[in-house]
């Protein structure tokens, strides 16, 4: 049995590249080659591939969006994301979306191939490099689970609004109290977390939260 495989890839050269790997490696066959995401997302859930292989990005539709989706509609394939850079932030959203593997597009042949087959028998094919993200990554989150615990949950909920970038007035507005409350609420936070700025508090909050506020500021 080859095993059936679709590819979604902006890049007409690399499709094509990859096209021509898969249909000519043994035990394997392309059912499709998409170059957004919008038209993979119509056809796959009909040409059932057991493997995709997903740029992540996409002009349109993300390629972590289409992941999001595909496993929502077509729940039993398997995704490996295909990117240029090994960014931590798109690493843990693609994982997160429902992708189970990662890999580097200058990845060689033999590589990806092994990765197919592994993502087919339901492992989660990935560098070392990339692997060792996924541990500390979680280690961290642990760390700032434990540090943040000390926290109210009136002050965890004013920390979140502080990570995504809100100000004072619009933190009072959405949690419903005075703007000195949340002035007193933060003052708490960083005696607790022993720091002095929003950077600093929001760092120790786990990885994504903590990205998103930075991107913001």
């Amino acid at each position: 049995m080859r095993i059936s495989v679709a590819i979604v890839e902006d890049d007409p050269r690399v499709r094509e590249e990859l096209t021509k790997l898969i249909q000519g490696a043994e035990g394997f066959n392309c059912v499709g080659a998409y170059a957004d995401g919008e038209t993979a997302l119509a056809d796959i859930p009909l040409k059932k591939p057991e493997v995709v292989l997903m740029d992540i990005n996409l002009p349109g539709m993300s390629g972590i969006d289409c992941v999001r989706r595909l496993k929502a509609s077509f729940p039993s394939v398997q995704i490996i994301m295909l990117t240029v850079y090994d960014e931590v932030g798109q690493l843990f959203n693609s994982l997160m979306a429902g992708a189970c593997g990662y890999l580097l597009k200058r990845a060689p042949s033999d590589k990806l191939l092994e990765a197919i087959k592994e993502a087919r028998l339901g492992g989660a094919p990935m560098t070392r490099k990339i692997a060792r993200k996924v541990v500390q990554y979680f280690q961290q989150m642990g760390i700032a689970q434990s540090e943040t615990a000390c926290l109210s949950k009136r002050e965890q909920e004013t920390l979140a609004l502080l990570a995504e970038g809100f100000r004072y007035k619009e933190i009072a507005d959405k949690m419903g109290i005075s703007f000195n409350t949340v002035r007193e609420y933060v003052h708490s936070i960083y005696e607790k977390l022993h720091v002095t700025s929003r950077t600093e508090a929001v760092m120790k909050l786990p990885r994504p939260a903590a990205a998103a506020s930075l991107r913001i500021e």
